[in-house]
């Protein structure tokens, strides 16, 4: 492991997605987007949908990032997500229809409709249309 490196490791309930190390990673939590050095401050934080950025040395990659929780430590950091997706892995036409119908169910506002459920289909399928990009 290079000296500025850390390891990363997210785990869903299906595949170990991820597993190397990594010299930064970003992703959204509850409370906004964070970035990860090494030595950085231990915590725990909520997962929310957005696009994860992970740095190695030979590059950057991105993937969609839906929800879970990641435990920071100083020389690791263990994200379990809900779900995971590299870019290859979304539908980019089911993307775009999922936050077209969202944003319907977001704008119609009826008593029927269960906004906070909308927003996150929503947030999801934007993550999914950015890490595509």
């Amino acid at each position: 492991m290079a000296e500025n490196t850390f390891k990363l490791k997210i785990i869903t309930p299906e595949r170990v997605f991820y597993e190397g190390d990594v010299t930064m990673v970003e992703f959204n939590t509850i409370e906004g987007q964070i970035g990860i050095l090494k030595k950085h401050v231990p915590t725990t934080v909520i997962v929310s949908p957005g696009v994860l950025t992970i740095t190695e040395e030979e590059g950057v990659k991105m993937a969609a990032l839906h929800a879970g929780f990641a435990e920071i430590l100083q020389e690791e950091v263990t994200i379990l997500a809900e779900l995971v997706e590299w870019p290859d892995e979304i539908d980019s036409n089911r993307a775009e229809e999922a936050r077209i119908r969202a944003e319907r169910r977001i704008a119609a506002n009826d008593d029927g409709t269960d906004l906070d459920r909308a927003e996150i289909a929503l947030k999801k399928a934007i993550a999914r249309i950015s890490a595509i990009k």
